[in-house]
């Protein structure tokens, strides 16, 4: 019966969320480049999301949500990766060894912050099952946080190992959910309900045809900005209210073949997009990115024992991506937003951003 409930109460939060609007259907088009064909991450081929949203009596509200990096088994042929770090208040398990290595072994889970260890076991449980990983024997399952405390019974750790498992196995290309939903469904951002967003961008053939997307779990503050507008100012939400702490985790896909080294630039740029949208990268303020390219020439494969040969973009080519990445992470705030539907528990409530005044807003200025 508890699982009859929470399926009714997740088809009702999609279905409302068909009727709000993402940020192009207000006029916010951030940048110059043009989205892809979904304007999400799964634009970049291969690349999948899966989520689990438990929404339980009156005081759990969170979730699981899972980005698997490529097709195939991932561990036996892994995708270049790195980390960048913009403000360290946050938990993001397994940063180090992508940071030495520079390679992703694991789909990627995002979910709240004492769901961390629930998360690694069923990374690491999903991977140790994948046929051709039955002799091994480390697992770097890379998982990050934002911390859904203000509306989700955090404490009494929610999420299992098997909540986990099913996100990745439910994990498909096409639409994204975007808003209340997987690790977003508990969370924040400038004062309204935060959650989960996703965009993309797709460069000309002139220079590679080459796409990045981008997908973002908002639960932080600041200002908010839309579209250079200081819509959280005009709709009440002054500093004191909107917060400050939080966090944002940012994953950044990309079909370009990049290097570790230029993979963690990419990721950079798109912490910097963070700014654009008024945030304020408080004390509290976990901000991390993770990025990765789904290029077949620059997986590597585990049991490689002879030199690689392959052919990466030079500084030059990547500097349109670093564009293509500060626009895509500022839409994909922008959706986590308009997306969101509003959430009420025993601890609080967050209420979605008020699409007709944000539109008025909008217009007028």
């Amino acid at each position: 019966m508890a699982r009859f409930v929470l399926a009714v109460v997740v088809v009702a939060l999609v279905a409302a969320q068909t009727i709000r609007p993402r940020a192009r259907d207000l006029g916010l088009a951030p940048g110059v480049y043009s989205p892809g064909p979904l304007n999400a991450i799964t634009d970049v081929v291969g690349v999948r999301v899966g989520h689990v949203t438990l929404i339980e009596g009156d005081d759990v509200r969170t979730g699981v949500t899972a980005i698997v990096p490529a097709d195939g088994n991932v561990f036996q042929n892994k995708v270049p990766g790195a980390v960048y770090v913009g403000n360290a208040f946050g938990k993001l398990a397994g940063s180090t060894q992508v940071e030495e290595l520079g390679t992703i072994e694991t789909p990627i889970v995002l979910t709240n912050t004492l769901s961390i260890g629930a998360a690694m076991e069923g990374v690491i449980a999903y991977t140790l099952a994948q046929p051709g990983n039955e002799r091994v024997s480390s697992v770097n399952a890379l998982v990050g946080e934002t911390n859904d405390g203000g509306l989700n019974d955090i404490r009494g750790m929610h999420v299992k190992r098997e909540n986990v498992m099913e996100a990745i196995r439910d994990a498909k290309g096409g639409a994204v959910v975007e808003g209340s939903v997987g690790a977003g469904t508990g969370t924040r951002c400038f004062g309204w309900k935060g959650g989960i967003g996703t965009s993309s961008r797709v460069a000309d053939a002139r220079i590679g045809g080459y796409t990045v997307g981008v997908l973002v779990q908002t639960n932080f503050g600041g200002h908010l900005t839309m579209g250079g507008v200081p819509v959280g100012r005009e709709l009440g939400r002054a500093p004191a209210a909107a917060g400050g702490d939080g966090s944002c985790m940012i994953v950044v896909a990309t079909d370009a073949p990049l290097t570790a080294k230029n993979l963690k630039r990419l990721a950079a740029r798109a912490v910097f997009g963070l700014a654009r949208t008024g945030s304020s990268y408080s004390n509290g303020s976990g901000d991390f990115a993770i990025a990765f390219s789904t290029a077949a020439s620059m997986r590597v494969k585990q049991t490689g024992s002879r030199p690689a040969a392959y052919e990466a973009l030079g500084g030059d080519a990547v500097s349109p991506l670093f564009d293509m990445a500060l626009e895509t992470t500022e839409e994909a705030v922008y959706n986590s937003l308009l997306q969101a539907t509003t959430v009420r528990s025993k601890f609080g409530t967050a209420e979605a951003i008020p699409i007709d005044r944000l539109r008025e807003i909008l217009t007028r200025k």
